[in-house]
């Protein structure tokens, strides 16, 4: 069983470090938002819906709560949110959000990473205007009128609505999720997914050279435990395979 117990053995390493990252990223994100705006889930609507996100994709129970309560302890340290931009190959550009006890740690990880595939962090600014901030979420089972209705007495601003084959997707700002959520569970409308982040204006595509570049820097960001979110402006599904 030598050679295929080996593969199955590194498989299953890769999957329990994925996993180890994705709890300890959940961990620190409701640690804050606990700490921020206290553990009630009934006023604080951000936390409630991230433990739901966690509870998806699987996030232990004694995680959250663990984080929950860590977050109620008044010695309890804070992690600060920071955000750095930088430059990759062929104008990829990256925003990568963080959450730190130790900014000069941090900084020197992530720089380390740019260093490595001989490309630069970039000042504040610098590549943030190249995103947007955005709340996607796709419901079903819903009619346009309802769809409309529930959000013009939310007062949420969309951005763009897209009928699907069984509903619709909606586009809004980025600091609305919360909001648009509840709004369409008070509604009783199914939510199949929602999500929010940066989403580059403009998209483009590597040459496989720099798609490799990429990869290997996205592999060591997303290695530091710091790191709770990396965008970027390419193309993954698109590759220009001219030199």
């Amino acid at each position: 069983m030598g050679r295929k117990f080996e593969v199955r053995k590194e498989s299953m390493q890769k999957s329990g470090l994925r996993k180890s990252k994705l709890y300890a990223r959940y961990g620190k994100e409701i640690f804050m938002s606990a700490k921020q705006g206290g553990h009630n889930l009934d006023s604080n609507l951000a936390l409630k819906h991230l433990i739901e996100r966690a509870k998806k994709e699987e996030v232990p129970m004694d995680i959250i709560e663990r984080n929950i309560k860590k977050a109620e302890s008044s010695d309890a340290s804070d992690y600060e949110p920071i955000r750095y931009e930088g430059f990759g190959p062929s104008g990829s550009a990256f925003l990568i959000d963080c959450l730190s006890d130790n900014v000069n740690r941090t900084v020197g990880e992530v720089r380390y990473c740019f260093t490595k595939i001989h490309s630069k962090m970039g000042v504040k600014g610098s590549v943030e205007h190249m995103f947007e901030h955005l709340s996607i979420l796709e419901v079903d089972q819903v009619l346009e009128d309802d769809l409309l209705e529930t959000l013009l007495n939310a007062d949420i601003d969309v951005h763009d609505i897209t009928s699907l084959d069984q509903g619709f997707e909606i586009i809004a700002d980025g600091y609305d999720l919360d909001t648009i959520e509840h709004a369409f569970r008070e509604a009783s409308f199914n939510i199949v997914s929602s999500k929010r982040g940066w989403f580059a204006k403009d998209m483009i595509t590597l040459n496989q050279d720099d798609q490799e570049t990429l990869e290997t820097f996205l592999n060591m960001v997303n290695d530091i435990d710091d790191v709770q979110a990396v965008y970027h402006n390419v193309d993954v599904t698109g590759n220009d395979e001219k030199a």
